[in-house]
């Protein structure tokens, strides 16, 4: 029983900590167990590998990655029964961070180098290895500086979604007993929902409620268009981020669908003449396509502007930080610096930036560039990459939505631009825009994966300095893995679109066609659309003059409706839950709240498993997504009724196994 107790998250895990209040992880900062092993970083190479290839071959086919932390978390745990010395709760944290770099660094190639291959600049290997591990190591290093921000200093004020459910699955795990019992039947339950719902025509996973005919008439004539995505993964998200942010997050897509959209509809749905940057009249454009042509755009700018922001909100927990390295450097061990707020030495972080920069710019200098645009360059992509580090951490922190396509598009179109300026165009200037764009969206998927590693590691006790070494473990192999998986796949496939002459079959590769058709316009000397993103800027501003969080906004302006207003149920859920356990009270009180987190963990670890094994099927020639459809699924107003009746049927679920009474 006392280790049980031992093994179970400390009250103030969630909550904001009191003046004079510390929190006390689970493995105290004393403790020596297990850690960094061999066994660890072993099984956490195995599945990188593994992850790593089926993440770039479904991304590149349905553009669909696989979301890695989750499963492997849960993988470590039944690994952990099969050694003689049970692996510890730290081993598995390991084994969980080098593994999910699988799925950062396949994100990151797979928005850039495919499109490479699309152009038919065909990089070489070493190249396109090299982009893909330049990117990773300097999203690590970047992210190291901005822990202590993020992971102690906003402690109980960012929701860390997916950080939550990897320690609430790693945690339980080691509880066993009636706890782990809901978390694996909540895991079940949301695995088979989440499957069944994306994977088959059984019923509608979007629903857009247009058989009603007053919302189809708002969507005819106003191109006003409500949407929701009911799957159980958003639902677990949208609890863990609780309602306040919950509500913030869906005000962005709300502002987006009801009030953007439908003004430059209004405005433009008279005139037949294409307006900049779209390529044809708003008059004839659905409510996604006005989207995608305008508001897409203020949604970069308020996302980049949210990112500013945050780092210079986070420039004196930074300097402290390195104030502490410099100290530790100067009179050697560091004041104050336990094991579990131990980073790398300062020398070596800046000893890596410094071989970092090196090894770009050897790169650069090999594509026969001028020393001035070698420099450009070198800047551009440092200063992207450190920018990005804190916008992807941000928003990972706050909706577990890294927006890695909006900040891509950015560097592509200022990169495009400020190179162009210094003459720059052509092949060389594509591959060079495109090189710098696969480093910079490599370098913040792994920065925004990564903090989710160590506020898990923060939560349980891990060591940082250990999570930090071992990352770029698994961001060699991943970068390696990944870069070779996609030149095997450009062998064997076309990318993108078929070539006149040639019968290979075809991988979509959607995000590397949306940035291939992006570099081939800007380098075109297409003009800017700078008023859409400073609209996106000043919409930021506003935000914060309120006092509001700019950042979880800005992702909701920048994603749709459908993603956003299933998590606010998500919030709502939580919110009633909350209240039910405050008026509950005492031990019982607590255990509603308690329950509420693990079942909610268990959704999105179950939407993940669901969903990466979904995508795995799409990867096999007879898989059809009519392989089972229901009679009703063609038939809207009742198939979206049976998935509202379902969704509603798991709302159900997590409200009364939460508030359920323990038997006597």
């Amino acid at each position: 029983m006392n280790e049980i107790d031992s093994k179970s998250l400390p009250e103030n895990a969630y909550q904001p900590l009191k003046p004079g209040e510390r929190y006390l992880p689970i493995v105290p900062a004393e403790s020596t167990e297990a850690e960094l092993t061999l066994r660890s970083v072993f099984w956490g190479i195995v599945f990188c590998i593994v992850f790593s290839v089926a993440s770039a071959y479904s991304a590149l086919k349905v553009g669909q990655g696989m979301e890695a932390a989750i499963p492997i978390s849960i993988l470590a745990i039944g690994l952990a029964r099969v050694y003689r010395r049970r692996t510890s709760l730290l081993e598995n944290v390991i084994i969980t961070g080098i593994g999910a770099a699988s799925g950062s660094v396949v994100a990151g190639a797979v928005f850039t180098i495919p499109a490479l291959y699309i152009l038919h600049l065909d990089p070489h290997p070493v190249q396109t290895i090299f982009i893909c591990l330049a990117g990773g190591c300097l999203g690590v290093l970047f992210l190291i500086p901005l822990r202590r921000y993020f992971v102690r200093e906003m402690h109980g004020q960012l929701p860390f979604p997916e950080a939550t459910a990897i320690t609430e699955v790693l945690v339980t795990g080691e509880q066993g007993g009636s706890q782990a019992k809901l978390l694996l039947q909540a895991t079940a339950i949301a695995g088979i929902y989440d499957f069944i719902v994306t994977t088959f025509h059984a019923w509608k996973e979007y629903l857009d409620f247009q058989f009603v005919p007053v919302i189809r008439m708002l969507a005819d004539k106003g191109r006003m268009v409500f949407s929701f995505d009911a799957i159980g993964f958003i639902l677990g998200l949208g609890y863990v981020m609780g309602l306040r942010s919950a509500l913030v997050f869906c005000a962005g897509s709300i502002l987006t669908s009801f009030v953007l959209v439908p003004m430059i509809w209004f405005i433009g749905s008279h005139t037949d003449i294409a307006l900049y940057p779209a390529m044809m009249p708003i008059s004839k454009m659905t409510a996604v396509e006005i989207y995608r042509n305008y508001v897409r755009f203020i949604g970069v700018g308020a996302i980049a502007t949210a990112g500013i922001i945050g780092i210079l909100k986070s420039l004196r927990v930074v300097a402290g930080s390195f104030g502490i390295a410099l100290h530790a450097f100067r009179h050697g061990e560091a004041p104050h610096t336990e094991r579990t707020d131990r980073d790398i030495p300062v020398v070596s972080l800046l000893l890596g930036v410094v071989i970092g920069a090196i090894c770009v710019a050897i790169f650069f200098g090999r594509l026969q560039v001028s020393w001035t645009v070698l420099a450009l360059g070198l800047v551009l992509t440092l200063l992207f990459s450190f920018f990005f580090t804190s916008v992807a951490a941000n928003a990972i922190a706050t909706t577990a939505n890294n927006p890695a396509s909006g900040m891509t598009m950015l560097t592509i179109i200022i990169s495009a631009v400020v190179l162009l300026s210094f003459g720059l165009s052509g092949d060389t200037g594509m591959f060079f825009v495109m090189a710098i764009a696969g480093m910079v969206c490599t370098a913040l998927c792994v920065s925004g994966q990564f903090i989710t590693d160590l506020k898990a590691g923060y939560w349980l006790g891990s060591t940082p300095a250990a999570q930090e070494k071992v990352k770029f473990v698994g961001v060699i192999a991943a970068a390696v893995t990944a870069g070779l998986t996609i030149i095997l796949l450009a062998h064997v496939y076309q990318f993108g679109e078929a070539a006149p002459g040639d019968t290979r079959q075809i991988l979509a590769a959607p995000q590397a066609s949306i940035m291939k058709a992006l570099v081939v316009g800007f380098m075109n000397n297409q003009p800017v659309a700078y008023i859409l993103f400073g609209i996106g800027a000043m919409v930021t501003i506003v935000v914060e003059m309120l006092g509001k969080s700019s950042m979880v906004f800005a992702l909701g302006i920048y994603l749709p409706l459908g993603l956003t207003s299933p998590v606010l149920a998500g919030g709502l859920m939580s919110h009633l839950i909350n209240k039910r356990s405050d008026k509950t009270g005492g031990e019982q009180g607590g255990k509603i709240r308690e329950r509420g987190v693990i079942i909610a963990s268990g959704l999105m670890a179950g939407g993940a498993l669901g969903g990466v094994l979904g995508a795995s099927l799409r990867l096999f020639p007879w898989y059809r997504e009519d392989l089972i459809q229901t009679p009703f699924y063609l038939n809207n107003p009742v198939s979206q009724s049976v998935s509202i009746l379902l969704f509603a049927g798991l709302c159900f679920y997590v409200w009364f196994y939460a508030v359920k009474k323990d038997k006597v």
